[in-house]
C-alpha cells in the first residue's frame, strides 16, 4: 500500500495492528524526516513517536539509524507489542 504525505510517497512495508493513521502522521511528520530512507512509528501513552532509518548507500547513514537494526529497536526502545508502523520513501524513477 502506497501513502502520500506533504508531497511525499511513501510504502507501508509494516503495520502492526494498524497502527497508521495518516492524519496524525500528516501532522507528526516535518521536513527532518525527509533525509530518511524509512521511517518508524509506534505508540506509547497514545502518543506517536517517530523515528527515522536509513540504508547504508544513504549519504546520511549512520550506524545508529542503520535499517538493519529496525527489529532490535523495536525490542528495546518501543513498548512491548505496542501498535507500530514502518514507511519506506518510494524514490523516483530517473
Amino acid at each position: 500500500m502506497k501513502i502520500k504525505i506533504h508531497d511525499m510517497e511513501y510504502e507501508v512495508i509494516k503495520n502492526e495492528k494498524d497502527a497508521i493513521d495518516i492524519e496524525q502522521l500528516e501532522d507528526s511528520i516535518t521536513d527532518y524526516f525527509d533525509s530518511f530512507d524509512y521511517i518508524l512509528g509506534d505508540y506509547a501513552y497514545g502518543k506517536l513517536r517517530l523515528k527515522g532509518f536509513n540504508d547504508k548507500g544513504n549519504k546520511n547513514f549512520k550506524p545508529y539509524n542503520d535499517i538493519a537494526n529496525l527489529e532490535s529497536y523495536i525490542k528495546d526502545y518501543c513498548a512491548y507489542g505496542c501498535r507500530h508502523f514502518v514507511i519506506s520513501k518510494v524514490k523516483p524513477l530517473k
